[in-house]
């Protein structure tokens, strides 16, 4: 009984190494967990923060579609459109520059006041928070809200983003 109380021990000592907080070394994903450092290390799952956001993001709904299309900026950034529908009248509709930095990406809005939403991406995915500044409000009709959307990514390359159109046919990333 005493080996198995020393086994528990050891192993329970064995997990709690690093007490639980974030492990990276230089270049690594900076919310990496040490599993999930292992995992990227690996190649199990890839490193969302050296994966482009060049691409569309696109999901339906039964209110609607929410699209979000990045391209290639100047300076090494990014572009991007942004519409998400949620009927027959309301919607928010951006455009801006983006910035990555590390599995986040900065989208800084050239309307709507200087509106900024740090989204979470994850490389097949970017999701905004559920609470936005309320300068961002200004990029909604009625009572819609960027609050809480998610864009699953549906094509990688900058022709699938060019071809993003809004819900009135317009272009949804303007190249330059």
């Amino acid at each position: 009984m005493p080996r198995n109380s020393l086994f528990a021990l050891l192993l329970l000592a064995g997990c709690q190494g690093e007490g639980g907080r974030s492990t990276t070394t230089s270049g690594d994903t900076p919310s990496a967990t040490g599993l999930e450092q292992a995992a990227i290390e690996s190649g199990v799952i890839a490193n969302a923060a050296k994966l482009s956001p060049i691409g569309l993001f696109q999901r339906s709904h039964e209110a609607g579609r929410d699209a979000l299309c990045v391209i290639p900026g100047r300076s090494g950034d990014f572009r991007f459109g942004t519409e998400a529908i949620f009927g027959k009248e309301e919607r928010c509709r951006g455009q801006g520059t983006a910035k990555r930095a590390g599995d986040k990406l900065i989208l800084k809005f050239s309307s709507a006041g200087g509106c900024i939403v740090v989204g979470q991406y994850d490389g097949d995915q970017l999701s905004l928070p559920g609470v936005l500044d309320m300068k961002c409000a200004d990029l909604c009709d009625g009572r819609g809200s960027l609050e809480g959307v998610s864009f699953p990514r549906v094509g990688s390359d900058a022709a699938s983003a060019l071809r993003a159109q809004d819900r009135d046919g317009d272009p949804l990333c303007n190249p330059e």
